[in-house]
């Protein structure tokens, strides 16, 4: 059932900059409430006093969470360097007793060419390699004794460094990962370090996902 409150909460939530000017405390909230009254009365098919929503707003603002939205945001106005790499492929292994010796002879192979892109995960049963295109003859040779679960190719990366204080605040991933689904981009993998993240996308969602990530700078 659709209430002032709810109608309010996703009114914004799509409101990115509304969320962390509310989070800071630097709006005054009679005035905004009058200015999406005609909105919010839309969506619920009736009519709303301002005072509810003024209420509403001021749930809102004292929320534990918008104030640790705030705590994120300073975050994340200090993101560093963002790298795009395109023309990507990310082979899927199943885990063998051979699979780290593979690993090792490939890098050993590719380790003098500063131009290509590789990165790599494990987990229990699975064990992924992200490189360039360029390095598909170079897999197929050294892998060609492993099990391939996978081959997902034409793909992105988008790699960030982020404030080191990044360990100590939660939801940092979270924050990024809505306003990428937002803008719906579809997530293939995520890669991270301490300090460093990275994103795998299909390459026709690099370019939105490049901008909803630089325009965190600025909320």
């Amino acid at each position: 059932m659709k209430t002032i409150s709810s109608e309010v909460l996703a009114y914004i939530n799509r409101k990115p900059f509304l969320l962390t000017a509310l989070s800071q405390g630097i709006i005054n909230l009679t005035s905004l409430a009058r200015q999406i009254q005609p909105e919010i009365e839309e969506t619920l098919k009736k009519s709303a006093k301002s005072g509810a929503i003024v209420m509403a707003l001021k749930r809102i603002s004292d929320n534990e969470e918008f104030l640790a939205t705030h705590k994120i945001i300073k975050v994340l106005k200090n993101i560093g360097d963002i790298t795009v790499r395109s023309s990507l492929t990310d082979y899927c292994f199943k885990v063998s007793d051979s699979l780290l010796q593979t690993q090792s002879e490939f890098l050993n192979h590719i380790k003098s060419d500063s131009t290509i892109f590789y990165t790599s995960t494990r987990g229990v049963a699975e064990s992924n390699i992200i490189v360039s295109n360029s390095l598909k003859d170079a897999v197929a040779s050294f892998f060609e004794k492993e099990h391939c679960l996978s081959i997902e190719e034409e793909l992105s990366a988008i790699s960030m460094k982020l404030p080191t204080e990044n360990v100590k605040v939660s939801g940092i991933y979270y924050f990024i990962f809505q306003r990428l689904s937002w803008e719906g981009v579809n997530i293939r993998e995520v890669i991270s370090t301490s300090n460093e993240f990275t994103i795998l996308t299909d390459e026709d969602s690099v370019d939105t996902a490049f901008g909803v990530i630089k325009n965190l700078r600025n909320l």
